[in-house]
Protein backbone atom coordinates (compact mmCIF):
# COMPACT_ATOMS: atom_id res chain seq x y z
CA UNK A 1 0.00 0.00 0.00
CA UNK A 2 1.55 3.44 -1.29
CA UNK A 3 1.29 6.42 0.74
CA UNK A 4 1.55 10.05 -0.52
CA UNK A 5 3.69 12.15 1.13
CA UNK A 6 3.06 16.05 2.11
CA UNK A 7 4.07 18.29 4.65
CA UNK A 8 2.65 18.13 8.20
CA UNK A 9 1.29 20.58 9.68
CA UNK A 10 4.41 21.56 11.81
CA UNK A 11 6.56 21.50 8.87
CA UNK A 12 3.87 24.06 7.88
CA UNK A 13 4.12 26.05 10.43
CA UNK A 14 7.55 26.45 10.42
CA UNK A 15 8.05 27.51 6.86
CA UNK A 16 4.82 30.72 7.74
CA UNK A 17 7.40 31.45 10.85
CA UNK A 18 10.59 31.70 8.73
CA UNK A 19 8.68 33.55 5.61
CA UNK A 20 6.81 36.09 8.67
CA UNK A 21 10.23 36.71 9.54
CA UNK A 22 11.95 37.21 6.59
CA UNK A 23 9.23 39.81 5.16
CA UNK A 24 9.18 41.88 8.50
CA UNK A 25 13.04 42.29 8.01
CA UNK A 26 12.49 43.26 3.94
CA UNK A 27 9.45 45.60 4.79
CA UNK A 28 11.70 47.31 7.91
CA UNK A 29 14.40 47.55 5.25
CA UNK A 30 12.30 49.40 2.80
CA UNK A 31 10.74 51.78 5.04
CA UNK A 32 14.14 52.86 6.06
CA UNK A 33 15.25 53.51 2.46
CA UNK A 34 12.03 55.20 1.42
CA UNK A 35 12.50 57.43 4.75
CA UNK A 36 16.16 58.38 3.74
CA UNK A 37 14.46 59.01 0.26
CA UNK A 38 12.40 61.28 1.63
CA UNK A 39 14.89 63.04 3.93
CA UNK A 40 17.32 63.33 0.69
CA UNK A 41 14.59 64.70 -0.96
CA UNK A 42 14.13 67.55 1.40
CA UNK A 43 17.38 68.21 1.70
CA UNK A 44 17.79 68.35 -2.12
CA UNK A 45 14.93 70.47 -2.27
CA UNK A 46 16.38 73.19 0.50
CA UNK A 47 19.80 73.19 -0.75
CA UNK A 48 18.23 73.84 -4.49
CA UNK A 49 16.34 76.99 -2.94
CA UNK A 50 19.24 77.96 -1.55
CA UNK A 51 21.37 77.97 -4.68
CA UNK A 52 19.07 79.83 -6.56
CA UNK A 53 18.59 82.55 -3.66
CA UNK A 54 22.27 82.78 -4.00
CA UNK A 55 21.78 83.64 -7.94
CA UNK A 56 18.82 85.76 -7.93
CA UNK A 57 21.60 87.87 -5.25
CA UNK A 58 24.20 87.75 -7.04
CA UNK A 59 22.57 88.77 -10.12
CA UNK A 60 20.64 91.74 -8.52
CA UNK A 61 24.16 92.82 -7.05
CA UNK A 62 25.94 92.69 -10.43
CA UNK A 63 23.77 95.22 -11.51
CA UNK A 64 23.50 98.11 -8.87
CA UNK A 65 23.33 101.35 -10.24
CA UNK A 66 24.13 104.43 -8.05
CA UNK A 67 20.85 105.69 -8.95
CA UNK A 68 18.63 107.47 -5.94
CA UNK A 69 14.83 107.06 -5.90
CA UNK A 70 11.90 108.44 -3.75
CA UNK A 71 9.96 106.36 -1.57
CA UNK A 72 5.70 106.62 -0.92
CA UNK A 73 6.29 109.54 1.24
CA UNK A 74 8.09 111.46 -1.12
CA UNK A 75 11.59 110.94 1.00
CA UNK A 76 14.52 110.26 -0.56
CA UNK A 77 16.29 106.94 -0.35
CA UNK A 78 19.83 106.15 -1.29
CA UNK A 79 20.69 103.76 -4.23
CA UNK A 80 21.62 101.36 -1.66
CA UNK A 81 19.77 101.46 2.00
CA UNK A 82 21.03 98.74 4.26
CA UNK A 83 17.20 98.87 6.06
CA UNK A 84 14.41 96.60 7.02
CA UNK A 85 17.37 94.49 5.23
CA UNK A 86 18.59 96.27 2.53
CA UNK A 87 17.27 97.55 -0.88
CA UNK A 88 18.79 98.72 -4.05
CA UNK A 89 18.28 100.35 -7.62
CA UNK A 90 19.61 98.00 -10.55
CA UNK A 91 20.26 97.63 -14.10
CA UNK A 92 19.30 95.13 -16.37
CA UNK A 93 15.67 94.57 -16.14
CA UNK A 94 14.92 93.28 -19.69
CA UNK A 95 12.33 94.43 -21.39
CA UNK A 96 11.46 91.93 -24.27
CA UNK A 97 8.24 93.88 -25.57
CA UNK A 98 9.23 97.55 -25.64
CA UNK A 99 6.79 98.35 -22.72
CA UNK A 100 7.30 102.25 -21.63
CA UNK A 101 9.41 101.73 -18.53
CA UNK A 102 12.78 102.12 -17.09
CA UNK A 103 15.66 99.24 -17.28
CA UNK A 104 16.36 100.37 -14.22
CA UNK A 105 14.47 98.19 -11.16
CA UNK A 106 14.27 98.81 -7.52
CA UNK A 107 14.81 96.03 -5.47
CA UNK A 108 14.69 95.07 -1.78
CA UNK A 109 14.94 91.51 0.37
CA UNK A 110 13.57 91.03 4.19
CA UNK A 111 13.39 88.13 6.42
CA UNK A 112 10.03 87.43 7.96
CA UNK A 113 8.89 84.54 9.88
CA UNK A 114 12.03 82.52 8.76
CA UNK A 115 11.13 83.62 4.89
CA UNK A 116 13.88 85.31 2.62
CA UNK A 117 11.64 87.05 0.46
CA UNK A 118 12.53 89.25 -2.99
CA UNK A 119 10.42 92.86 -3.31
CA UNK A 120 10.52 94.77 -6.56
CA UNK A 121 8.51 97.72 -7.85
CA UNK A 122 7.72 98.29 -11.43
CA UNK A 123 8.50 102.32 -10.59
CA UNK A 124 11.56 103.90 -9.43
CA UNK A 125 9.39 106.67 -7.52
CA UNK A 126 6.65 105.04 -6.03
CA UNK A 127 3.81 106.57 -5.40
CA UNK A 128 1.29 105.98 -2.44
CA UNK A 129 -0.31 103.16 -4.13
CA UNK A 130 2.61 101.51 -5.23
CA UNK A 131 2.49 97.99 -4.57
CA UNK A 132 5.82 95.27 -4.68
CA UNK A 133 5.54 92.01 -6.20
CA UNK A 134 6.94 89.52 -3.75
CA UNK A 135 8.87 86.64 -4.49
CA UNK A 136 9.35 84.14 -1.60
CA UNK A 137 13.06 82.45 -2.08
CA UNK A 138 14.45 80.59 1.00
CA UNK A 139 12.93 79.18 4.31
CA UNK A 140 13.95 78.17 7.60
CA UNK A 141 16.38 81.12 8.17
CA UNK A 142 16.72 82.19 11.50
CA UNK A 143 18.69 84.70 10.91
CA UNK A 144 20.22 87.26 8.60
CA UNK A 145 23.04 89.57 9.20
CA UNK A 146 24.24 91.99 6.46
CA UNK A 147 27.86 94.04 6.30
CA UNK A 148 29.38 96.37 3.82
CA UNK A 149 32.47 97.06 2.46
CA UNK A 150 33.49 100.77 2.32
CA UNK A 151 36.06 102.59 -0.13
CA UNK A 152 38.46 102.08 3.04
CA UNK A 153 38.01 98.67 3.01
CA UNK A 154 36.41 98.47 6.45
CA UNK A 155 33.24 96.86 7.39
CA UNK A 156 30.24 99.01 7.80
CA UNK A 157 26.47 97.57 9.92
CA UNK A 158 24.94 100.03 8.40
CA UNK A 159 24.34 101.77 4.73
CA UNK A 160 24.95 104.93 3.75
CA UNK A 161 27.18 104.96 7.22
CA UNK A 162 25.88 108.30 9.50
CA UNK A 163 29.42 109.49 9.81
CA UNK A 164 29.84 110.65 5.98
CA UNK A 165 30.96 114.26 5.90
CA UNK A 166 30.42 116.62 3.44
CA UNK A 167 27.64 116.69 1.07
CA UNK A 168 25.14 113.90 1.96
CA UNK A 169 23.47 114.18 -1.06
CA UNK A 170 26.90 113.20 -2.99
CA UNK A 171 28.11 110.87 -0.18
CA UNK A 172 24.90 109.32 0.28
CA UNK A 173 25.32 108.58 -3.85
CA UNK A 174 28.51 106.28 -3.23
CA UNK A 175 28.11 102.19 -3.23
CA UNK A 176 29.88 100.35 -1.13
CA UNK A 177 32.55 97.86 -2.43
CA UNK A 178 31.08 94.87 -0.98
CA UNK A 179 28.18 93.12 0.52
CA UNK A 180 28.12 90.16 2.90
CA UNK A 181 25.11 88.37 4.04
CA UNK A 182 25.97 85.73 7.45
CA UNK A 183 22.62 83.66 7.16
CA UNK A 184 21.57 81.00 10.16
CA UNK A 185 19.78 78.20 8.30
CA UNK A 186 17.97 75.28 10.24
CA UNK A 187 19.29 72.90 9.09
CA UNK A 188 22.43 73.95 7.17
CA UNK A 189 23.86 76.10 10.23
CA UNK A 190 25.91 79.61 9.52
CA UNK A 191 26.30 80.49 5.98
CA UNK A 192 28.59 83.56 4.55
CA UNK A 193 27.92 85.08 1.22
CA UNK A 194 30.00 87.72 -0.18
CA UNK A 195 29.27 89.77 -3.16
CA UNK A 196 31.21 91.93 -5.18
CA UNK A 197 29.34 95.53 -6.12
CA UNK A 198 30.46 96.85 -9.63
Amino acid sequence: MKYCRGFTLLELLVALAIFSVIAVMAYGGLATVLDQSALTEERADQLGMLQKTYLIMQRDLEQVVPRAVRDEFGDRLAPLTGTPLFQFTRGGWRNPLNHPRSTLQRVGYTLEDGELTRHTWAVLDRAQDSKPTDQILARDITDLQVRFLDEGNRWQEQWPKEQLGGNQEESAADLPKALELTLEHDFFGTLVWLFQLP
